[in-house]
């Protein structure tokens, strides 16, 4: 009997240790990143920032803060670096221009809020936190959204602030190509607007807090060599961000295929509606847009504390850390 209450007891610290309890995942893009475009020391940067992004945003875990501070935390950490396409790091639009987007959403009361198309705000998704907890909306654009984020006190900058070399380099790279292209494709098809270097730099987060409440945010500095004012699947919710009192979803990707397949709600309803687990849910929906013929990956975390990173690109940068505080970081497929 005694030799059973130890095995019994090995068993259970076996099996609990096996399933971690994840409070806090987040991305930062996905795309064509493969061991052979990147060098030991841009790896060992983006493992640093990601790193720094999960430790600041389970500080607000560890200290009791909501789900949103957590989001908060851990989505300014990555915009306010040059390596990912959020805040610092945008990618510029066609007139050579910064155009910046973002979403929040807190699933224990299914609040939201969203700016699009900004030039001066510095940290996107502060305001998008503010839409939301300081207005009686979801969604603010342009000079709008911009006027209302200095009203409610959030740093605004020079538009100067986003210029980064890299970026503007890539952009001239894809008007060359632009140029050289053949005539047979109408200039306002999705395939000219979408020339690119197939490098997503989306960033978000979701986040589970000490009161089991889930929060989503998403940022970014949408596509590069943009036209028309276009906005992708990161500041509307439902397709880029999404969170309800099961989960909480963040989208990277071809945001007009996360748009119309509606990704991120269409997770929580998967689970809601047909109750698939975490995982199918995440990777059906990845599969069906891919079929549509769009590209991406997404970051999931459920009330349980599992968590789902599903993409069909060749790498996402992106990183989780656990209740105890250990983090994990995965670049490539």
């Amino acid at each position: 009997m005694k030799n059973f209450s130890v095995l019994l007891l090995l068993f259970t610290f076996i099996f609990s240790s096996a399933q971690k309890k994840y409070v806090l995942v987040i991305h930062g893009g996905a795309g064509t990143i493969t061991r052979e475009n990147m060098t030991a020391e841009k790896e060992k940067a983006y493992h640093a920032k990601l790193t720094e992004a999960l430790t600041a945003g389970y500080a607000e875990i560890k200290k009791g803060s909501s789900s949103v501070d957590a989001v908060a935390a851990a989505i300014v950490i990555m915009e306010d670096s040059p390596l990912f396409n959020a805040g610092k790091g945008a990618v510029f639009t066609s007139d050579g221009k910064n155009e910046l987007d973002a979403s929040i959403m807190y699933g224990k009361d299914l609040s939201a809020g969203a700016i699009a198309g900004v030039h001066t705000i510095k940290n996107p998704i502060k305001a998008a936190i503010a839409v939301m907890q300081k207005s009686g909306h979801v969604m603010l654009a342009g000079s709008g959204a911009e006027i209302f984020a200095q009203e409610n006190g959030l740093e605004i900058v020079d538009p100067k602030y986003f210029w980064t070399k890299d970026r503007w380099d890539g952009l001239q790279k894809l008007k060359k190509k632009e140029a050289e292209k053949t005539p047979k494709i109408s200039q306002n098809s999705i395939e000219d607007s979408y020339l690119i270097d197939q490098k997503f730099g989306t960033v978000g987060a979701v986040a589970l807090d000490k009161n089991g409440n889930i929060a989503a945010g998403t940022s970014t500095g949408g596509m590069s060599n943009k036209k028309f004012g276009r906005i992708g699947d990161s500041p509307i919710i439902g397709a880029g961000t999404y969170a309800n009192a099961q989960v909480g979803i963040s989208g990277t990707g071809w945001g007009e295929f996360f748009i119309r397949s509606t990704a991120a709600r269409t997770i929580a309803a998967k689970m809601e509606y047909q109750n698939k687990d975490l995982k199918t849910a995440a990777q059906e929906t990845i599969d069906q847009i891919e079929k549509m013929g769009g590209d991406g990956g997404l970051i999931a975390l459920d009330k349980d504390g599992n968590i789902a990173m599903p993409f069909n690109t060749a790498g996402m940068y992106r990183g989780a850390v656990t209740d105890n505080g250990e983090i994990e970081i995965e670049i490539y497929k």
